[in-house]
């Protein structure tokens, strides 16, 4: 910078400094350390506010206000909580008189052996549950046979084991990696466009293979593009756990509506994409409606943003595999589809296995690293573990791996056949009742269907009296049965129960006393969810 130009900025600056001095000079000290802290107070406030609107809306927002101006209004919290009470009590439906008779202390001296029999009374409380229920149990026949013993007998052979100890229960680790294979062999492994890395770990559940898989995006997405304010995307569809996995990692989560079909609109998640993007999801399929999203679509829109997608194959891992060789019209859901990073699929549902197993599975080993918890500063040593729980019971691992290993591939082709064929005759079933429809066209064993002219809660209240558990659903309001190796024997006495459920309702519609009815329909129409959230909540503190 030459002598001239140093000069003409020294003299602007002086003007400036002059200039600013003259007009200030009428305002306090005091007003002008205050104002701008003030006005830094008043942005980051407006900010706050444009922020809350934009994550829950404007509608949302103008309701959660009104509610809170309104529960200032003296008497009207304590209205609101008696109204609340009453319907968590009726949720409950009994639960308490159960409560009262529960142990709450050790008993002085210990049962032994009798603490069998006192078991089994308590098991004989149990709902009838064979052939009763929306999924629940997947194997088929009596508890006391066939597959059902021979997984007993399994995890008892290990039900002292725990994978944790690597180096004394090898047969429980052989028996998880050949698992987690077997099950990423179903899913396109061995095919040249999985890349040939496919890795993964067994679960808990289908929750925990999915909170996995939502970890380890956003801490890969925070390694690949530093993103540290992570959102994701999920149809409206998707299953719960998404939610679950947002508020545990303060992830912001997008629900998008679906399209006609009741698949993910793939032209809205596209809208919802941003640079703190970290993933998008689909399901194979989804657990509402039994209908597979776009997933080859969706893959394509993964890759073009370079962003995860994770594809929840929880109940459609061990059957559209086995659906595809039968000849059914499948379309594309595992890891051939480019641009999916992650899958979870159930053992314990259609894989046959006992209650608590699930294989979480990543296109490959760099981004499964970041599902683990690796800790080198405690003093109990050196640490590091694959999964959310530590110990894990070896027996269910065995039990999963017997099951597997028992069935093999004709055996789970079998079984296809069998609730395939079974889902399409309750389908057509249910389309036969004139005032009934099926939601979608279900792609596997879930069919759910609603109402024009009745009140479809009503109908699952009568279905429940006959012993029936379904699964009532909102956006449409229906319900839905996941059809099981349980189910296969009675879809005819299914049918027969609901065509008199729907006859019975349109002859006598109104609440069945006792029934769920109002409350889900009263949930559906109720405008503030915040407080149908702190219903469930206050139901859900109830029961334990």
């Amino acid at each position: 910078m030459d002598l001239f130009s140093y000069s003409s900025m020294k003299s602007i600056l002086i003007q400036a400094r002059g200039f600013l001095n003259s007009n200030l000079s009428e305002f306090e000290p005091l007003v002008l350390l205050i104002a701008p802290l003030l006005t830094l107070f008043l942005a980051q406030m407006i900010r706050s506010v444009f922020g809350v609107v934009h994550d829950k809306g404007f509608k949302a927002c103008v309701l959660g206000l009104i509610m809170g101006l309104l529960k200032m209004v003296p008497g009207v919290q304590k209205y609101i909580d008696a109204e609340k009470q009453k319907v968590v009590d009726q949720l409950q439906s009994g639960s308490s008189s159960k409560k009262k008779n529960r142990a709450e202390e050790l008993p002085v001296k210990g049962l032994g052996v009798e603490v069998l029999e006192k078991m089994e009374v308590e098991k004989r409380n149990d709902a009838i549950w064979q052939g009763k229920c929306s999924g629940t149990v997947y194997i088929g026949g009596s508890e006391s046979e066939g597959h059902f013993t021979l997984i007993n007998q399994a995890c008892s052979m290990f039900a002292h084991t725990n994978p944790l100890h690597i180096d004394v229960f090898q047969s429980v680790v052989r028996f998880e990696s050949e698992v987690v294979a077997m099950t990423a062999a179903l899913l396109g492994s061995k095919e040249p466009t999985s890349g040939g890395q496919i890795c993964g770990n067994m679960t808990s559940g289908g929750t925990e293979s999915i909170v996995l898989a939502v970890k380890s995006s956003r801490d890969y997405m925070k390694y690949k593009k530093g993103i540290t304010r992570p959102e994701m995307i999920i149809p409206e569809s998707g299953h719960s756990a998404y939610d679950k996995a947002a508020q545990y990692f303060n992830i912001k989560l997008w629900r998008v509506p679906v399209d006609k079909d009741f698949r993910a609109d793939v032209r809205a998640t596209r809208r919802y994409i941003n640079r703190n993007t970290i993933m998008i999801v689909g399901s194979a399929p989804g657990f509402p409606h039994g209908i597979i999203d776009p997933i080859e679509e969706l893959g394509q829109l993964a890759l073009s943003y370079g962003i995860c997608f994770h594809v929840d194959l929880c109940l459609g891992g061990f059957v559209l595999p086995f659906a595809r060789k039968l000849g059914y019209p499948i379309p594309a859901f595992d890891f051939t589809v480019q641009g999916v990073t992650s899958i979870s699929v159930d053992v314990h549902k259609y894989g046959l296995a006992p209650k608590g197993t699930s294989t979480v599975l990543y296109r490959n080993h760099e981004i499964r690293k970041h599902q683990f918890v690796a800790v080198t500063e405690w003093s109990g040593g050196l640490y590091v573990s694959p999964t959310i729980a530590g110990s894990r019971p070896g027996s269910l691992v065995a039990g999963a791996w017997a099951a597997m290993m028992s069935l093999g591939e004709e055996g789970y082709l079998q079984n296809t056949s069998k609730i395939m064929e079974a889902t399409k005759r309750l389908e057509e079933g249910v389309r036969e009742i004139n005032e009934l429809f099926v939601v979608g066209k279900p792609d596997m064993t879930i069919v759910a269907f609603g109402s024009k002219t009745l009140d479809i809660f009503e109908v699952n209240d009568f279905m429940s009296s006959k012993g029936w558990h379904l699964n009532a659903l909102q956006r449409p309001n229906s319900i839905h049965i996941c059809i099981t190796l349980q189910h296969v024997p009675i879809i005819n006495d299914f049918l027969h129960d609901l065509r008199e459920a729907v006859e019975t309702v349109k002859a006598n519609p109104g609440p069945v006393t006792g029934g769920m009815a109002p409350i889900y329909g009263a949930a559906g129409k109720m405008p503030d969810r915040g407080m149908v959230n702190e219903l469930l909540v206050s139901f859900m503190d109830s029961q334990y």
